[in-house]
């Protein structure tokens, strides 16, 4: 469940809000896929960004994850090239120094949660000229939408506590455990969770995934398909705040211990 993003590669540019030009014209709720109305002629040759809805949530700080919904389209044509929306799975951006356009830096740090930001960009400003876009020209101007869902330090923990240890005992067919409870806001079936985790495989109990290794919290939709089978049932009406031991039995069991950080649903 390795959900970085991987188009992510250092390219600085200039890049300020738009003040000039026609710009495309963005409508839907935040946390929803957005409607993008692109507008005739030809876009401008350097990045704008628009604000165009701004949260009330923490702001976004250098160093932190930033934890995102994103749509991405062509100007010609309107051609959507992907969205985190189609998989329920938000992109996970480090801003650690390394591998982050510049564009995208602009866009995510120094704004509030529940904020949604459009970059309009040619796509070697807002993708990094080496990656290999299929069908898209380092020259093609694209359509950027963010929901900034949060950021969070890349050590994010419960406050007070330990890293999450597997527990000795905890075996597949056993059910899931609250190790700590939490006492903040409800996790409900299809928000979208904010956790970390660390997961081992059985029989070996060997930790063959952690989100503290790679890089910090990571975000997801809690329904069937986009998460663990077994992650619906046992997180679904905890709080923020707990630490979860979730077996996943099946071909290949695990044992999951998860630790609930924030819970984000639409406004």
């Amino acid at each position: 469940m390795r959900l970085f993003w991987p188009a992510l590669l250092v390219l600085a540019t200039s890049c300020g809000l738009a003040d000039e030009g026609t710009q495309p014209v963005v409508s839907g709720r935040f946390g929803s896929r957005p409607i993008v109305t692109i507008p005739k002629g030809k876009p401008g040759r350097t990045p704008q960004i628009t604000v165009l809805s701004t949260g009330s949530g923490r702001r976004t700080v250098p160093g932190d994850v930033v934890l995102a919904d994103v749509d991405i389209r062509r100007w010609k044509g309107n051609q959507p090239y992907m969205s985190t929306y189609d998989g329920n799975q938000p992109t996970t951006v480090v801003f650690d120094g390394r591998q982050v356009s510049e564009t995208w830096r602009q866009s995510l740090i120094g704004r509030p949660a529940g904020s949604r930001i459009m970059l309009v960009s040619p796509a070697a400003e807002a993708l990094g000229p080496n990656v290999p876009l299929t069908g898209v020209s380092p020259y093609d101007t694209l359509v950027l939408v963010f929901d900034i869902l949060g950021g969070y330090p890349p050590d994010a923990r419960l406050v007070g506590r330990t890293l999450p240890v597997v527990p000795a005992d905890l075996r597949p067919a056993d059910p899931p455990r609250v190790l700590i409870d939490g006492s903040g806001r409800q996790v409900v079936a299809g928000s979208k969770v904010v956790i970390q985790y660390v997961a081992a495989s059985w029989p070996s109990r060997e930790v063959v995934d952690s989100s503290y290794r790679r890089g910090g919290p990571s975000a997801f939709t809690l329904e069937a398909g986009a998460v663990p089978a077994a992650w619906v049932g046992a997180l679904a009406g905890q709080r923020v705040g707990s630490r979860i031991a979730v077996p996943s039995p099946g071909e290949r069991p695990k044992l999951y211990v998860i630790d609930i950080l924030d819970t984000i649903t639409s406004a």
